[in-house]
């Protein structure tokens, strides 16, 4: 079955929640290409270290991998 991208968008990108996360994502990719941590049209994502998007302090960011950024939710390995 194929997608229905135009219903995607609708009923969860065009939410202004989601907008301003996106926001904040373009934002740490752009202050990392300005910084030159990676180049533009590299195959490198911006990882938020805690998954929180609007926190986009160094220290909570981090290049990575496409394959290692997307893909299948990460789970949060408990220590004992």
């Amino acid at each position: 079955m194929a997608r229905d991208y135009k219903k995607e968008y609708a009923e969860f990108h065009s939410k202004p929640e989601q907008k301003k996360r996106r926001a904040q994502r373009n934002t740490a990719r752009r202050r990392a290409v300005a910084a030159g941590t990676v180049k533009k049209g590299s195959k490198s994502d911006i990882h938020h270290r805690d998954g929180n998007p609007f926190n986009n302090k160094k220290s909570n960011l981090k290049v990575v991998a496409r394959k290692a950024n997307r893909g299948k939710l990460r789970v949060k390995r408990q220590h004992s």
